[in-house]
């Protein structure tokens, strides 16, 4: 059973695809490794290539400042993404990117344990939820897999491209909140 470093050493040597070569840096993960609940979003960006760390550029910014709302930061959660590498101009993850790093998220998860996992965007979604998930439809809307309680807002830097979806976001993040309070009323 693998633990959160050689979890980490294992994605950095990694090379199932090719963003593997063309990778800055590994974009693995921040946050509380015993957090309930998780954010999983697309894959990194420049910042987060150059960095290290997902959602550290304008989107992860606004995101820091979405989560602050509903009195979140990153030692109550735990955040990453899809794929681990940068896709090329920020284009979306190919499926065989996705399926080539689906299997470290899954042992992100499994080592998590989380309660709550909130997509960023519809590519995770997409992913984590159903296949065929309407993100413009679907935001904010929960469903329980396995035990675990699921939803999806829109990404940080849809927001950033369109601002008119932001009053609905708020909606998504008092939503959040609401079912934080009634999973863990003594607080995460």
């Amino acid at each position: 059973m693998k633990d959160w470093e050689s979890l980490r050493r294992d994605c950095e040597r990694c090379r199932q695809c090719s963003l593997g070569e063309t990778r800055t840096n590994l974009v693995f993960g921040d946050g509380s490794t015993s957090a309930k609940l998780m954010l999983v979003g697309e894959g990194p960006g420049q910042q987060e290539d150059l960095t290290g760390v997902p959602f550290v550029g304008p989107a992860g910014q606004l995101l820091d400042q979405m989560m602050a709302i509903i009195d979140l930061d990153r030692t109550k959660y735990y955040i990453t993404n899809i794929v681990k590498c940068r896709p090329p101009r920020n284009r979306d993850p190919l499926a065989t990117e996705q399926e080539a790093c689906i299997g470290y998220l899954r042992e992100q998860t499994r080592l998590l344990r989380p309660q709550v996992i909130v997509c960023l965007g519809r590519i995770a979604a997409m992913r984590l939820i159903r296949p065929d998930y309407r993100i413009t439809r679907e935001h904010g809307q929960w469903v329980q897999r396995g035990g675990v309680w699921m939803t999806a807002i829109y990404h940080p830097s849809a927001l950033l491209r369109d601002e008119s979806k932001r009053p609905e976001t708020f909606d998504d993040l008092m939503s959040i909140r609401d079912k934080l309070a009634e999973l863990f009323p003594e607080g995460l």
